[in-house]
């Protein structure tokens, strides 16, 4: 096991894998920029390194820093946590190289995944279904309308590197085809420095349904049963609950062993989560994120298994500890993401939280890593919590989610809370019945 892990990441994420770590006996380390001197999780690191300035490019990007920060204080393993570098096959390399164990997949699979044309072509080789689309990346609008009138329109112009939404336009007819396609290089140009872009097949009414998966980099690995993360704005996850509603035990019983088979086939170490679209049955594959995700609690609390410890062992060359014949599924769980946000227009809203009460009681756990007198800058994500709820029922599991959230009071600045308590009202939402789509539709007629 590790001596000391540097957690290259900032927030709710790095208070959680402080958390873990303690639990197994393993010192850490807190990284941050000035911006977070005053942060949860460097107030209970046993050690902290400031590495730079607010900007993220200047310290939790900063690849020499991070490597100097585990030089200095001895870490022998570094968590990436979400976002920042977790998937960075570059950082994985790096420090190997310096003998620093990275918690995480390896290099190589972090690079096959990281490109999405690659990622779906190594998805379709381990019998994954895909969505149809181009064999690679379009070059001219030339080509881009021949891909697009072989399959149909609508179709969706996405990049091939990064994610969150960004390079991602949908072409509704031909005429919208050529702005879509030169706005999603734009995008993708400006946010990850790649402007190619491929073309899929766009689902009208799908879900986002994506599967956990388990690998111990030997061969062995197991599936932890899947999220439903279909209320989404502009591509991003707001809500996320697990089992989802729109599976049967059969279908995800078969998903998930034809993904847990691919990673098995792949040698896939870690924590991965292989997300897919489902409409009318079928599932087709979109990405892989191989990390772990913000909505990994909603997965815990179905199964009972604490994801970081064992993405932990498994990083210092332990097996997996479960066989898929033991993971169980126990209850309905559901997680909303509380954003320092105005609830209509999204804005931001950075500042100083005058009063945190959050809610308790059995069955709700609540992730974040702020408090009372925090305040929270303006540099990074917006996320400053999460609200996890865990019912023996999914009836049940809205019932302690709108009393959690009835509960929970922040003072100083604008949150997401109040529109879930809306969202949790809609006849759509407490029968399931929702799409990637809804919540946009929602808020516009709204």
């Amino acid at each position: 096991m590790f001596d000391k892990v540097l957690i290259a990441n900032r927030g709710e994420i790095a208070l959680r894998i402080q958390r873990a770590c303690k639990e197994l006996g393993i010192a850490t380390v807190a990284v941050h920029s000035t911006a977070d001197a005053d942060a949860m999780h460097v107030r209970l690191a046993d050690e902290s390194v400031c590495i730079g300035p607010p900007p993220a490019a200047e310290s939790y990007l900063n690849i020499p820093r991070l490597l100097a920060a585990c030089e200095i204080t001895g870490a022998d393993a570094v968590h990436p946590g979400y976002g920042f570098l977790s998937e960075n096959a570059r950082f994985a390399e790096i420090l190997e190289e310096h003998q620093i164990t990275f918690i995480g997949p390896t290099s190589e699979h972090i690079r096959i995944m990281g490109d999405k044309i690659e990622a779906k072509e190594t998805a379709k080789r381990l019998g994954i279904p895909v969505v149809p689309g181009s064999d690679g990346a379009v070059g001219s609008e030339t080509e881009a309308m021949k891909v697009a009138k072989g399959m149909g329109f609508p179709v969706l112009i996405k990049a091939t590197a990064g994610g969150g939404g960004r390079g991602m336009k949908v072409a509704h007819t031909a005429a919208d085809l050529g702005l879509a396609l030169s706005t999603a290089r734009s995008e993708a140009k400006a946010a990850f420095g790649n402007d190619a872009v491929y073309i899929e097949k766009y689902l009208q009414k799908p879900r986002h349904i994506e599967v956990q998966v388990f690998g111990d980099g030997q061969g062995n690995a197991i599936h932890l049963g899947e999220r439903d993360c279909s209320l989404q704005r502009r591509h991003q996850k707001i809500l996320e609950e697990a089992p989802s509603p729109a599976l049967n035990a059969a279908a995800r019983a078969k998903i998930g062993e034809t993904v847990a088979e691919a990673m098995r086939k792949l040698k896939y170490r870690g924590a991965g989560t292989v997300e897919f679209l489902f409409e009318d049955g079928e599932f087709y594959f979109i990405e892989m994120n191989t990390r772990l995700q913000v909505e990994h609690p909603v997965t815990e609390a179905i199964t009972g298994i604490d994801l970081v410890l064992e993405q932990i062992r498994i990083a210092a060359g332990g097996s997996l500890s479960i066989k898929q014949k033991d993971v169980q599924f126990s209850g309905h769980a559901i997680e909303c993401r509380i954003n320092a946000e105005n609830p209509r227009t999204f804005r931001p809203s950075p500042g100083q939280i005058t009063y945190w009460h959050p809610p308790g009681g059995l069955g709700v756990r609540v992730d974040s890593g702020v408090y009372q007198g925090y305040r929270i800058p303006p540099y990074y994500d917006s996320l400053i919590g999460k609200l996890i709820v865990h019912g023996k029922t999914r009836t049940e599991c809205l019932m302690r989610l709108k009393r959690a959230l009835s509960e929970f009071v922040i003072d100083g600045i604008e949150t997401t809370i109040p529109l879930f308590n809306e969202l949790i009202a809609q006849p759509d939402i407490a029968n399931g019945a929702y799409d990637i789509h809804w919540l946009e539709k929602y808020l516009a007629q709204s």
